[in-house]
């Protein structure tokens, strides 16, 4: 049986141990080892199979090929980085001066200003920026710095379960505020909210039902319409659209809701946007400031490797996410069409998908919205 030290001694694993650490490449050696005991294999062949069994990386995570069709998946990593993050993150891992800017909404944060200065350009509607860990933490955040111990007015409608099993009722009540709920699931109008205003009230919020459509008799109320109660409106859009995609006319971006009004949006950084998983804090400048100095902030706080790619992801090229939905053009050169893989019904069909935005003048191959045929 070859001696542990020997074995380790070998070029090959020697190099593993630069890459993987020595507590690793010793466990394989001591598998292989063992295999020996058990007449399983040679001697020899302890350095071969202890190779073997060793993983391409430090990390449990494994690349994968996304061919499931659906681009953000939730269990395959959501949005792949661009090429600029990814580069972006490498560069923040080691040393970086991190010039952080007096009067930038992130100012405090390790790197932020950089992040916090590519939003501010991104979406020059919003008075201030803020970035936290994810899209949930933004809206407690917004929670517990505006209506902690107060009501927030939601609609029943927007009474939303997002990821794991985790409900935005309960996200909000765990903050210490209270919800005040309004109109129907189906139907809530100005009036349902005007009702309950009143000085317990912190805010109004409006939450995308991105992962549900309610259709029918419906009814609700626009952004523009609530900014006329007296109090904060604030806006969680979800999916990390920025500015209007004509392809996604129903999808909210930030830009229009600010322009429509409100005083705050929180938005994620993948999804849509393409980044790191983060948390967008975007709106009034008071009212970022107030929720950058709430002591929570710090606890919610993201590192500089989420700060580098997203600020990379924003200033830089394209990202992947963005060039897959954005339009191409048609074989001709005319007109502009938009590839989805997840709708190939034809547009000389004589049953037409019922919600086809074909761009203007272009005559598409395929139809130009995300439904299944």
């Amino acid at each position: 049986m070859p001696r542990t030290d020997a074995v380790l001694a070998d070029p090959r694993l020697v190099a593993a141990i630069e890459r993987l650490g020595r507590p690793a490449v010793k466990d394989a050696v001591a598998c292989a080892q063992q295999r020996v005991r058990q007449g399983e294999i040679e001697p020899e062949d302890v350095a071969d199979v202890a190779l073997a069994a060793l993983p391409r990386h430090a990390t449990s995570l494994r690349p994968v090929i996304n061919m499931t069709g659906v681009l953000l998946h939730t269990n395959l990593g959501r949005a792949p980085l661009s090429a600029a993050a990814v580069e972006a993150v490498t560069v923040a891992a080691g040393g970086d001066r991190r010039g952080v800017r007096p009067g930038h909404g992130g100012a405090g944060a390790p790197g932020a200003a950089g992040a916090v200065e590519a939003l501010a350009r991104a979406v020059p509607d919003a008075g201030g920026g803020h970035v936290v860990n994810n899209n949930a933490a933004a809206l407690v955040l917004a929670a517990t710095a505006l209506a902690a111990g107060r009501e927030i007015v939601i609609s029943r409608g927007e009474l939303v379960e997002i990821g794991d099993g985790f409900r935005i009722p309960d996200l909000l009540v765990s903050t210490g505020a209270r919800l005040r709920e309004v109109g129907t699931t189906n139907r809530t109008a100005l009036a349902d909210y005007r009702d309950v205003i009143g000085p317990q009230t912190g805010f109004v919020l409006k939450v995308h039902p991105s992962n549900f459509r309610v259709e029918g008799f419906t009814g609700s109320v626009e952004v523009s319409e609530l900014t006329g109660l007296g109090v904060p409106v604030v806006v969680d859009i979800g999916s990390g659209l920025l500015e209007r995609d004509p392809l996604l006319p129903e999808e909210p971006d930030a830009a229009s809701v600010l322009r429509a009004g409100a005083d705050l949006v929180t938005a994620s950084g993948d999804k849509l946007l393409g980044g790191p998983q983060a948390g967008l804090l975007l709106g009034r400048r008071d009212l970022v400031d107030q929720l950058r100095r709430h002591p929570l902030a710090r606890a919610l706080r993201v590192d500089k490797l989420t700060l580098a790619a997203l600020e990379a992801t924003l200033r830089g090229p394209e990202p992947p996410v963005r060039r897959l939905s954005t339009p191409t053009r048609s074989p001709s050169g005319s007109a502009p069409r938009h590839w989805s893989r997840r709708c190939a019904r034809p547009a000389w069909t004589r049953r037409p998908c019922p919600r086809r935005r074909p761009w203007a003048g272009a005559e598409p191959r395929e139809c130009a919205c995300r439904a299944r045929p």
